[in-house]
């Protein structure tokens, strides 16, 4: 069965290489018209340069159709013309795949509060301030499917990576809420977490790995989750042809009698409050109070 994205107009951010590069050619080699975002700066955030332009040439050249665009995810005003715009030329904004990021590498103790709060700029409000933007339009049109992409650093930590994985595990939060908000209007919500070998890993992978993990391994995962036929509310892991699934989960846990809500009660209970056994996906946050009330309720009938 053959996917396409024809009559889709999808908006890829940090798209002037690596992974964004790679979706961009993909949806627009299957149809979509796309929006090529990247403010061309280095891998820390810093200077500008023709990237976007240059995909959409690519794009072009292959007979797609693209715009390129140049505005900064940090800034709200940017995100919102960039969609003024390609709703303008193409009608309307059907897909997002929020990809733009950098990376300030440093431990927590030698890291300064600028490079923690850029990090979280550019990767959490930065995906937030691009989605804010094709909301409305999203829910009008009644489709929508919109990727964010966490990392692994954000679901299991990463050595000298706070910032990084503080944004990360933030999207997966932002998601994961905007999936129950958007779900009447048709909105899907997914998350992403690639290994792929870019110039954001180029000096962590050895040179074999780094040819395996490959970006365009990571595509078909991406596109899925913003096809037709997308799920919601997904965690996925993709990278060297690995594809995996991540989730939150909550186990049973213990009700302790009033007498015993003491922290040597709750000490002398850990090995049921942490026990494995019985875990079941959460599908939203209200579930911990509501199993809360169920057990209240069992022990008092």
């Amino acid at each position: 069965m053959s996917m396409s994205f024809t009559d889709k107009v999808a908006i890829v951010t940090g798209a002037g290489g690596g992974l964004g590069r790679a979706y961009a050619l993909e949806l627009a080699r299957r149809g979509a018209k796309v929006v090529v975002n990247d403010l061309g700066g280095a891998r820390d955030g810093t200077g500008h340069s023709d990237a976007a332009l240059a995909v959409v040439e690519e794009i072009r050249a292959a007979g797609g159709e693209a715009m390129s665009n140049g505005g900064s995810v940090t800034e709200y005003a940017q995100m919102a013309e960039m969609v003024a715009k390609a709703k303008e030329a193409w009608g309307g904004v059907h897909i997002l795949i929020n990809n733009a990021g950098i990376l300030r590498d440093k431990t927590f103790s030698k890291m300064e509060p600028e490079d923690f709060e850029l990090v979280v700029r550019v990767h959490l409000l930065g995906s937030a301030y691009v989605t804010k933007a094709v909301w409305e339009t999203m829910r009008e049109q009644n489709y929508g499917r919109i990727l964010m992409t966490t990392s692994s650093t954000g679901l299991g930590g990463n050595f000298g990576q706070a910032n990084y994985g503080a944004a990360k595990l933030g999207l997966v939060g932002l998601a994961k809420t905007l999936h129950l908000e958007g779900a009447r209007n048709n909105i899907r919500v997914n998350s992403l977490a690639p290994t792929a070998g870019t110039r954001m890993t180029e000096d962590i992978f050895p040179e074999e790995a780094y040819k395996s993990f490959r970006p365009e391994a990571v595509v078909p995962a991406a596109l899925y989750l913003v096809s037709d036929d997308a799920p919601s509310n997904a965690v996925v892991g993709a990278g060297a042809g690995v594809y995996q699934s991540f989730y939150l989960t909550l186990n049973e846990g213990a009700l302790l009698a009033p007498e015993d809500q003491t922290l040597e009660g709750f000490a002398a209970a850990w090995p049921k409050i942490s026990d494995r056994r019985g875990d079941r996906v959460m599908q939203n946050g209200i579930e911990q109070a509501m199993h809360a009330m169920t057990l209240l309720t069992k022990a008092k009938s």
